[in-house]
Parts: structure tokens; C-alpha cells; sequence
């Protein structure tokens, strides 16, 4: 299967386009479509240099809940050596063009296209492009639950290539996952994975649960039901969605429809006193 990662280039759409797309926002989900990753919606953060970030979700009322989600884009030498200022954010980063260093425990691990990093909280850490071209990646992070007797997750590295998908019972070599860290390790509070579907490829049935998703297009085409919408998406589209709101999907095009995608997993509901 031939793997793509779909990346924005920026730039700005020429004046002769029309002005309505794709974009949707609602109480329950939302769809970004590539066509508004911009030059201009793009962000500068402290202590990183030569860099400039596409923000697609964060923690806001009536929005995403539990993690925040950016495509970063390094210039040759640039980077950071406090690239995250919250000790208790976790970080997953899942490299879509070109190549970047992470500098954990003196150690420098280097991470291609379709490479995957997992950084736990409480531990310094340091990002730099040494290539002599752009590197773009998602960075997703999160705020860290700890669960008193249970220690904090290991670092992972690994790249896309080397993680054996699992396919969904019944819907062998149609629906394939490849989970970057495993679910079954209850110190995860978070699951990164590609989900794949060839063509011909469905979720048959409306899910309705618990997690709340963060779902980037990497390659191919879809459609998406959403609560109560059909939504066609396509390589470079992210879609938020919000803890309970049903969802299903199936596969278009001729070539794999494949996303990475992020969920909230293994932790109790939180109780809030009032």
C-alpha cells in the first residue's frame, strides 16, 4: 500500500476563488478543510525559532475538551530547546515532510516522513531541524491524568512503517488501525493512531461514545456522517469532534482513505463539585 502524508504549504488562495468552502462549526463537530490552512491563520510561539504553527484545535468552551492539536512547520536550523513551557503536558508528534531531531536525555532521535514520537510530562526535551530542507509535523498534547500507583508512561519512538496494523474483526483488509501505543497500558491516557480504510472501506454502524476526536486527513477521500450530516472530506481536512456525537464513515476514491487520529482513553469521568 502506497502511504502519503498530506502537509499544508500555506500561501494564500489566488483572488479568483470563490469565497465559501468547505469550513463548518457546530456545536458538535467541526470540519477544517485544507483550503483554510493559510499564511495568515498561522501562529508564532515562544522559544521556538524559525517556526510557525497551524493551531487546529484547543481547549475551549463548547469545543475541544482535553488536548490541543498544530501542524508545525521547521526551517533548516530551526527549532527549539524549550519547545513545550507546561510540565504536565504530554506530547505525541507524527512527522508528515521532511525530517527533525528530538533531544530526549541527551539521547537525539531522528524521525522521517511517517515517523511517531510519544514524550511523556515532567521531562525536558528538545526539537531541531538539522536538514537542509522544511519539516512539518503534528504536535498533539495534552494535559497528563495521573492515577496515583501508576508511574508515567516510557517515551516511544517509532515510524509508521514498523507497526503491524490490526484489522477490525469482520472487516479484515477493509478497516485497518495502526495504534502507535498500546491501549492496554493503563499509565496512556491518550491513543494516537492511523486509522485506514481501502476503498470500499466502512464504519457500518453510528458510533456514539465517550471520546472526543481530533481526525487529520492524511491521504485519500471520504465521507463522514456527522450527528445527523453527511460531510465529504478529503487529504488535508481536519475534523474535531465532540465526546458522544455519532459518527460514521465509509471510503471514496481509488486510493486508501487514511487519517491520524487522536481519542481520550482510560480514565474515569471526571467529577466536578459544584
Amino acid at each position: 500500500m502506497q502511504k502519503n502524508y498530506y502537509c499544508p504549504s500555506g500561501g494564500l488562495p489566488d483572488r479568483q476563488m470563490l469565497t465559501t468552502c468547505r469550513a463548518i462549526f457546530t456545536e458538535n463537530y467541526m470540519v477544517m478543510p485544507a483550503s483554510v490552512m493559510t499564511d495568515i491563520v498561522t501562529s508564532n510561539l515562544p522559544f521556538w525559532e524559525k517556526s510557525r504553527f497551524w493551531i487546529l484545535a484547543r481547549p475551549l468552551s463548547g469545543f475541544s475538551e482535553t488536548f490541543s492539536q498544530y501542524i508545525a512547520e521547521i526551517k533548516t536550523g530551526g527549532g527549539s530547546s524549550i519547545p513545550e513551557i507546561d510540565k504536565d503536558a504530554e506530547s505525541a508528534i507524527f512527522v508528515v515532510d521532511g525530517m527533525i531531531d528530538i533531544i530526549l536525555d541527551g539521547t537525539v532521535h531522528t524521525l522521517g516522513k511517517g515517523g511517531f514520537a510519544y514524550i511523556p510530562p515532567r521531562i525536558g526535551w528538545q526539537i531541531k531541524n538539522s536538514s537542509g530542507y522544511l519539516a512539518r509535523f503534528h504536535w498533539i498534547r495534552k494535559t497528563y491524568e495521573a492515577i496515583e500507583g501508576l508511574g508515567l508512561p516510557d517515551p516511544i519512538f517509532t515510524v509508521d512503517e514498523d507497526v503491524i496494523p490490526i484489522s477490525m474483526p469482520g472487516h479484515e483488509d477493509s478497516w485497518l488501525v495502526t495504534r502507535f501505543m498500546d491501549i492496554a497500558d493503563l499509565r496512556h491516557d491518550m491513543n494516537i493512531a492511523i486509522v485506514t480504510f481501502m476503498p470500499g472501506g466502512a464504519i457500518p454502524f453510528m458510533e456514539t461514545h465517550v471520546m472526543e476526536h481530533g481526525l487529520y486527513i492524511l491521504q485519500g477521500k471520504g465521507v463522514y456522517k456527522l450527528n445527523n450530516e453527511w460531510v465529504e472530506v478529503e487529504k488535508g481536512d481536519f475534523i474535531w469532534l465532540r465526546a458522544f456525537c455519532p459518527q460514521a464513515c465509509y471510503a471514496g476514491g481509488p486510493e486508501p482513505f487514511r487519517y491520524l487520529l487522536y481519542k481520550d482513553i482510560n480514565r474515569h469521568a471526571r467529577l466536578w463539585k459544584h
